[in-house]
């Protein structure tokens, strides 16, 4: 081959590199010169970070770098490593023309000569942004998920605890009354009265831990949290002191929601003491409402609709990460010992999760803290019965053909407080459902052996019974299932084996 055939392929080569390399619409892939200066750039790169070519080459790289990232000689970093090593690959926030920031993935080369001196760099350029807010998404899911478990196992384990305890309660309380009629002498009466106080403070911690399981029955109505609120202030003033004090900053909007009243009030009482508590030198506890609409998950076990936010916001020390994480746990408290029980916030997070709410956290240290409570709006609660009906154990119809599966769901949805009805196929809970009118949800799995399957009998409660809620469930893989009933995307869907906090999501979406 000549020269010039020689010279020709070269040139054709270099020509399809080219095209190729301006054909990347997914990577930014762009040249730099020993010094960082941009020297080409490709249709990806234009794409990804905004700059026209003509705007970038000839510019510095370190333009692609945040103010902060700058400041540290993150670029001048970069390139001394790989002409170091080769090649260095990092991750990080870089910047757009326009000055938004993105998640990149970075590759830089080393490319020398035949000599092996340095002639620049190639560098590629990814963005990642959805990837890496989808691992911080499912962080968080699994966070949320964890700390729902651990708080469903520790209420059931207070709630059966008190309930026992409260038996022993009940038997020290009525031997006490047969010996206070039979006690004569003063010592006799002191011991006794004694002994009282002391099955009053047990009746009352029982009370508290019930509280925290939600095993308490609720008196809830209809009640503008903004007038509760306003007439239990001069309560709330003095819980304090005169280094304290307490202000409200509520909308001017009305705001019903279907609470219990005496235990709202207990419930900001806790939040207030808590405030100061955490403000020896004294400071200002601010109470603040406003209203949430989301079409999106407002907190990790809210769905998307309307609420009522409360906000009981502290000057004080703050909370660090680990004593956040555990603060609504029953008997956690940083104070010494004597001067509580620990038992104010689980008392908190009970009431409000009983009441169709969430609570949430936020707290700087040395900034202070704001309990957040989120409630329903009570036009939210309105689901086709009445408003007061909302926080009544509703009915669930239970459809499974395996009898020992049957039987522990069963106990399982009890034990979140519904009522329970079973049956062990479609068929016969379509019976069921023309003979009972209080039916609020139906459980079904997918697949029956006999008679219509658990899709058909979905589709004949949306279809008869539009107010009533529909779950699936199986065993099968979701993706088999999927291409055997086109409808499964219509339904809310657990997979089995479920766990209760797979259940109160699902019963709560």
């Amino acid at each position: 081959m000549s020269d010039t055939e020689k010279a020709q392929a070269t040139r054709q080569t270099e020509e399809q590199f080219r095209i190729l390399i301006q054909g990347v619409t997914d990577y930014a892939i762009f040249m730099l010169s020993p010094s960082g200066i941009v020297t080409s750039w490709n249709v990806g790169a234009e794409r990804i970070k905004g700059y026209r070519h003509s705007e970038i080459v000839g510019q510095h790289f370190s333009c692609f770098y945040t103010d902060e990232d700058r400041a540290a000689g993150a670029p001048a970093l970069i390139l001394a490593t790989a002409a170091t090593e080769g090649r260095v690959e990092r991750e990080g926030w870089r910047v757009r023309k326009d000055g938004s920031r993105f998640w990149a993935h970075v590759v830089v080369d080393a490319i020398r000569d035949e000599g092996g001196s340095l002639v620049g760099f190639a560098k590629v350029t990814r963005d990642i942004t959805e990837r890496k807010e989808a691992a911080a998404a499912l962080e968080k899911a699994n966070l949320a998920l964890f700390q729902a478990q651990k708080m469903e196992a520790i209420g059931r384990l207070t709630g059966g605890v008190a309930h026992d305890f409260n038996n022993l309660l009940a038997v020290l309380s009525n031997g006490l009354e047969v010996l206070a009629m039979q006690s004569r002498t003063p010592l006799d009466m002191r011991m006794v009265e004694g002994m009282r106080r002391a099955i009053e403070r047990g009746a009352t911690l029982t009370q508290q831990l019930l509280s925290f399981a939600r095993q308490q029955p609720l008196q809830a109505e209809v009640h503008d949290v903004n007038e509760l609120i306003r007439d239990f202030e001069p309560m709330l003033c003095r819980a304090g002191d005169r280094s304290t004090v307490c202000e409200l900053k509520l909308i001017a909007a009305r705001l019903p929601a279907l609470v219990d009243a005496a235990r709202f009030e207990t419930t900001l009482l806790n939040l207030v003491v808590n405030a100061i508590g955490a403000m020896p030198e004294g400071g200002t506890v601010t109470i603040t409402t406003d209203t949430v609409e989301s079409d999106r998950e407002v907190t990790a076990t809210l769905p998307a609709g309307s609420y009522i936010r409360i906000s009981v916001a502290d000057t004080g020390a703050g909370m660090p990460d680990h004593v956040r994480a555990q603060a609504f746990e029953p008997f956690f408290t940083t104070k010494p010992p004597g001067k509580g029980t620990g038992l104010g916030l689980s008392q908190v997070y009970g009431f409000i999760a009983q009441s169709g709410g969430d609570v949430v956290i936020s707290s700087v240290e040395g900034k202070g803290t704001t309990v957040h409570l989120y409630l329903p709006t009570a036009e939210a609660q309105k689901t086709g019965r009445t408003v007061t009906a909302a926080l009544q154990a509703e009915t669930v119809l239970l459809v499974e053909d395996e009898p020992d599966v049957l039987g522990l769901a069963s106990e399982l949805f009890r034990s979140i407080g519904y009522k329970v009805l079973a049956a062990s196929s479609a068929s016969e809970a379509a019976t069921i459902l023309k003979e009972r009118t209080d039916i609020g949800v139906v459980f079904t799995d997918i697949s029956m052996p006999h008679g219509i399957s658990g899709i058909e009998l979905a589709r004949l409660v949306r279809s008869e019974y539009p107010a009533v809620k529909v779950v699936l469930t199986s065993g099968y893989p979701l993706a088999v299932l999927r291409g055997e009933h086109a409808a499964l995307g219509e339904f809310t869907f657990v997979h089995k084996p479920y766990r209760l906090a797979d259940l109160v999501r699902a019963l709560r979406a």
